[in-house]
């Protein structure tokens, strides 16, 4: 096994550990550990694919990412918007 293909099963422990935290209700499917959990895997998983590439696994992995960021972002802008609104 090459380094690369345990950074992907590190990405994959992640996205399923995630999956399944939300299955059991210990987190939100819009909580920052979720999301958090979420992109690390999926950068975890394009990093593997930079050695060991397959484009279906590339698109569903930067679709991933993307949404996980978007995510985030909604997060800090609540976030943000919340702090202005008590100032």
């Amino acid at each position: 096994m090459l380094w690369s293909d345990f950074v992907g099963l590190a990405g994959v422990g992640c996205i399923l550990a995630a999956y399944f935290l939300l299955q059991i209700e210990k987190v939100r499917g819009d909580s920052m550990q979720y999301l958090l959990l979420n992109l690390v895997g999926a950068v975890l998983l394009i990093i593997s694919l930079m050695f060991t590439f397959n484009l279906a696994s590339f698109v569903i992995e930067i679709c991933w990412l993307a949404i996980s960021i978007f995510g985030l972002s909604k997060i800090a802008w609540r976030r943000m918007k919340a702090k202005r609104a008590d100032a």
